[in-house]
């Protein structure tokens, strides 16, 4: 028997995470560690042709940096936030990006990357397989990685895998209805867990706390910021002392952790790991998940099961994109 390793002067792997208001952008050698990222502000409310554009100038910028060649480049994973049919590698009826819809994200590129292999997934999903690969879900067989941001979306790991179901689009649970009477979302349905807690309605909510009075940290928030609030603002409130803030995180964290619960008593993971933009709110939003879950999840069900943040930041994304790369670089 003898020891063998790959080479890792035999190519590289690019790996996109395109979120809804931002891009996140690594190369890696072919045993996956990563050599140079870029990160940047993006809108996906733009056409494909712009954010991917950017993508492809981002990419030739590390590939000079680096002095390598672009045929060296062998795949090129994306993740991008929206349902995505998996064997096609495209968007379907994606609700924040509709001009999206059906874009061929892998011709896109092969133009410019002719020698690489593309593979497109949901943005959520290969934040579960950055988890798996790199985080703390490694070795894990079953949980669930969840994202809050402008969205809200789940990855499934099942028995080591991921899981994306007959069409492409398990885990969309941020369209799930906790509200028949609540607010319209993105989908066209009311009252989707999406527009009761992901960013924009933190946001929201801040806003009608400042016209009802009940928050006056908040209100100063605002006319500092030119008279617009952020989701992040109302961490930045919560962390002063402001009722009406803990509110809308304790509030928003109870509707997340009822949906989570079904989750539960349906699917039965260990392990429940949350990132995305609003995870960064602290243990208010985590406790109060916690315990909507444990409440409402079957005794059995919540036995072993730990619910923390990722440790992973904004490496799962694009950990996940080479991962997911590199799986179907060496298979098929």
């Amino acid at each position: 028997p003898r020891i063998l390793k790959i080479n890792n002067q035999l190519g590289y792997i690019a790996g996109i995470d395109i979120g809804a208001t931002s891009l996140e952008l690594a190369i890696a050698d072919v045993t996956g560690l990563i050599l140079i990222r870029r990160a940047e502000v993006t809108d996906v409310h733009f056409r494909p042709e712009v954010v991917l554009g950017r993508c492809c100038e981002l990419i030739l910028e590390m590939i000079q940096e680096m002095d390598i060649l672009p045929d060296q480049l062998l795949g090129i994973g994306v993740g991008v936030p929206g349902p995505v049919n998996f064997a096609r590698g495209v968007l379907v009826a994606p609700p924040l990006m509709p001009e999206w819809e059906n874009f061929p994200i892998r011709d896109f590129f092969k133009k410019t990357f002719d020698s690489a292999y593309v593979v497109v997934d949901n943005d959520v999903n290969i934040m579960a397989l950055g988890e798996q690969h790199a985080g703390d879900g490694a070795g894990i067989d079953h949980f669930i990685f969840v994202k809050i941001g402008t969205g809200i979306g789940a990855g499934i790991i099942s028995n080591g895998r991921i899981h994306r179901g007959s069409d492409g689009c398990a885990g969309d649970i941020g369209h799930i209805c906790v509200d028949k009477e609540g607010p319209l979302c993105t989908c066209g349905n009311r009252g989707c867990l999406e527009a009761m807690s992901a960013g924009p309605a933190f946001a929201a909510k801040a806003l009608e706390a400042t016209r009802n009075g009940s928050s006056s940290v908040l209100a100063q928030l605002k006319e500092s910021n030119g008279g617009i609030l952020r989701p992040e603002d109302v961490n930045i409130a919560c962390r002063e002392g402001d009722q009406a803030a803990l509110d809308i995180i304790r509030e928003s964290g109870q509707m997340i952790g009822d949906v989570l619960a079904s989750l539960v008593n349906f699917f039965n993971p260990s392990h429940i790991f949350i990132g995305g933009g609003i995870s960064n709110f602290g243990n208010h939003l985590l406790v109060a998940i916690r315990r909507a879950v444990l409440h409402r999840s079957l005794p059995l069900a919540t036995t072993h099961l730990s619910i923390k943040f990722s440790q992973m930041s904004s490496n799962a994304g694009v950990m996940g994109a080479i991962s997911l790369a590199l799986d179907y670089l060496f298979t098929i």
